[in-house]
C-alpha cells in the first residue's frame, strides 16, 4: 500500500510517539555499515568525512564512542509516502518555533524525529498542538 500524500491528511491522521530509547549521533571512518554492524545503527548515512550512525546510547557507553547530546526518537506514526510534501516543513517549523532541536529522518513507512532526550516532552506537546489548519 502507497503511503499517503495529502498533507492534510497526514497532519489530521499523524499521531506522534515517543520512544523510550537513548540515542546518539556519531561519525565514524569507513565506507561501509557492514564493518559497524555490531552497533546496531538505528541509522546510517554515507557522507565524505566518513558513516554517520545514529546508535543507541548504550552502544556508544559500551564502546567508549565520544558524543556531545543524547536524544529521543519520536515517531509520527502516520505512512507518509516517500513523495508526501510539506510534512517535514511543518514537524520541523513547529519544534522551530519552540526553539527544539529537530533531526529528521524517513523510514519507508514513517517520519521520525531526533530530539534531544531533555526537550522530548516539549517536544512531543508541541506536536500534539499541529492541526490540519497550519497548512
Amino acid at each position: 500500500m502507497p503511503g499517503e500524500k495529502s498533507l492534510e491528511k497526514l497532519l489530521r491522521f499523524m499521531n506522534p510517539s515517543l520512544g523510550e530509547n537513548e540515542f546518539i549521533f556519531c561519525s565514524l571512518s569507513g565506507s561501509g555499515l557492514s564493518e559497524y554492524s555490531y552497533l546496531s545503527p538505528e541509522a546510517a548515512v554515507l557522507e565524505e568525512e566518513g558513516i554517520s550512525l545514529v546508535i543507541s546510547k548504550n552502544k556508544a557507553d559500551e564502546h567508549n564512542l565520544k558524543y556531545d547530546t543524547v536524544f529521543k526518537k519520536i515517531t509520527l506514526n502516520v505512512h507518509s509516502g516517500l513523495d508526501a510534501v510539506g510534512l517535514t516543513a511543518i514537524v520541523s517549523g513547529k519544534l522551530y518555533k519552540e526553539n527544539i532541536p529537530a533531526n529528521m529522518t524517513a523510514g519507508f513507512f514513517h517520519d521520525h524525529i531526533f530530539v534531544p532526550a531533555q526537550r522530548a516532552e516539549e517536544a512531543m506537546e508541541a506536536l500534539s498542538k499541529i492541526k490540519s489548519e497550519d497548512l
